[in-house]
């Protein structure tokens, strides 16, 4: 198999080696949890291990299920409220202080959406809406932000602490959050609030996003169906590709978080297009040659690699599935039964 210039060893082994510590963390009382984009991918897969890690849990998501899929919830005990955040009254429906956390996943993150008012409006009123309500009733509140506020970046590691500059409206509708975010935490009498800035996240659960998937999810579907897997010449673009198992133990590590802040949810290293398709080959037993096409868009982001530095020290988050092991287990879920990653048909 014919595949563009592979980074050296001495590279891999020394990404996102930064030492763990052991930070004080706040004792979780996970009696009652609220779900914002619960049918979502990452939504459902928190939703689901929140279950099955605390059997006692009472779980109610909310979902509008405008990129939400049902089929992510199988299996889901709790409850379900089929509302549009961004025009949904919380305490019409809640008591303050029925919930010990709340989540908020829900937002429109497909990054290809060219409308700065529908951004904006769903992604950003619907998460001042659960942050005023959370604020309210004192609950502490973790939220996802995006990588996405860091702009176009060429190399490098992106930190906490460096300027956001979106390149697209998706990514500034995140920094608005964080903003907003500030704003409540400088106010007396709030709660946490965390913001985690997740990366680029694989896994179970995210079929039905369709063009808006993970590359690995993408480039999977095409080796699947027997073609050569698609890339912008000549597969150098680099992704911090991160597992969604690795994403949701980080989102609950935030849960349990001494002070509010914005971090990082990463693997801490960057991969390759072309690494991908070597892992995809051998996790799907095939040997597909990359498809090498012009990239028509100007400004396209080249490079991802978040420093989890922060989590790691502040949070006590240690990813536990570095790319191989990621790709490998993924593939696996579809293998064994012939079927894709959320049990659709390869046909």
């Amino acid at each position: 198999m014919r595949i563009g210039h592979q980074r050296g060893e001495k590279e891999k082994r020394g990404a996102g080696k930064a030492k763990t510590q052991n930070p004080k963390r706040e004792t979780l009382n996970m009696k009652r949890a609220l779900i914002t984009g619960g049918a979502g991918f990452i939504g459902s897969n928190l939703a689901l291990e929140l279950e099955s890690r605390y059997p006692d849990i009472r779980v109610t998501v909310i979902d509008d299920f405008r990129s939400g899929e049902f089929s992510n919830l199988v299996g889901f005990r709790g409850d379900l409220v089929a509302q549009d955040l961004a025009s949904f009254d919380l305490l019409d429906r809640f008591q303050p202080g029925e919930f010990q956390v709340i989540f908020h996943l829900a937002s429109i993150t497909d990054t290809t959406v060219t409308d700065a008012r529908q951004m904006i409006w769903s992604n950003v009123e619907g998460f001042r809406r659960v942050a005023e309500f959370a604020h309210q009733s004192k609950t502490p509140l973790i939220y996802a932000s995006s990588a996405a506020v860091y702009g176009v970046c060429r190399s490098g590691r992106m930190r906490e602490d460096q300027a956001a500059r979106p390149a697209n409206v998706y990514g500034f509708s995140k920094v608005l959050l964080e903003n907003l975010a500030r704003r409540l935490n400088d106010a007396p009498g709030g709660s946490r609030i965390v913001g985690l800035r997740y990366f680029n996240v694989y896994g179970q659960g995210e079929a039905h996003k369709g063009a808006a998937a993970s590359m690995i999810y993408q480039l999977a579907e095409q080796i699947r169906a027997g073609k050569r897997p698609r890339v912008f010449k000549y597969g150098e673009q680099a992704r911090d590709f991160v597992y969604v198992k690795d994403v949701v133990e980080a989102t609950l590590l935030a849960a349990g978080a001494r002070r509010s802040g914005v971090y990082n949810v990463g693997s801490g290293r960057s991969t390759t297009f072309n690494e991908v398709i070597l892992l995809l080959n051998k996790a799907l037993e095939t040997d597909h040659d990359p498809d090498y096409f012009d990239n028509p868009y100007p400004f396209y982001q080249p490079h991802t690699e978040a420093d989890v530095s922060l989590a790691q020290a502040e949070l006590g988050y240690a990813p536990k599935y570095p790319i191989d092991r990621g790709i490998a287990e993924y593939a696996q879920q579809f293998m064994v039964t012939g079927m894709g990653p959320d049990n659709e048909s390869a046909a």
